[in-house]
């Protein structure tokens, strides 16, 4: 079973900053997540940030040079870094990861930009 919990979320005024971590929990394997996802209510959720296994990361536009997002694969745990944060990036972020021909999310840590 592949267990995912994000953390880190919160209350953050415009410009600032917030770092969230995703890990997995597995008995049987060492994986790391493989990306942040987002979703505001009403809407869907969209692609923040992914990583590949071979280190290739994608970043959707809208973050480009706001958001970093690295792996500690020891720990089985990916970080995603956000700066210069702006009202719109409130939204639930969500990590997941592709094991096995299965898709596994997380329960979600909601992030708010307000001052």
């Amino acid at each position: 079973q592949v267990q995912l919990v994000e953390s880190g979320g919160g209350l953050v005024q415009p410009g600032g900053s917030l770092r969230l971590s995703c890990t997995i929990s597995s008995s049987s394997v060492s994986i790391t997540p493989d990306g942040w996802y987002r979703q505001t209510p009403g809407n869907q959720r969209e692609l923040v940030a992914v990583i590949a296994s071979d280190g290739e990361i994608h970043f959707a536009d809208s973050v480009k040079g706001r958001f970093t997002i690295w792996r500690d694969i020891a720990k089985n745990t990916v970080y995603l870094q956000i700066n210069n944060m702006k009202p719109e990036d409130t939204a639930t972020y969500y990590c997941n990861v592709l094991f096995s021909g299965a898709l596994y999310w997380g329960q979600g840590t909601p992030v708010t930009v307000s001052s």
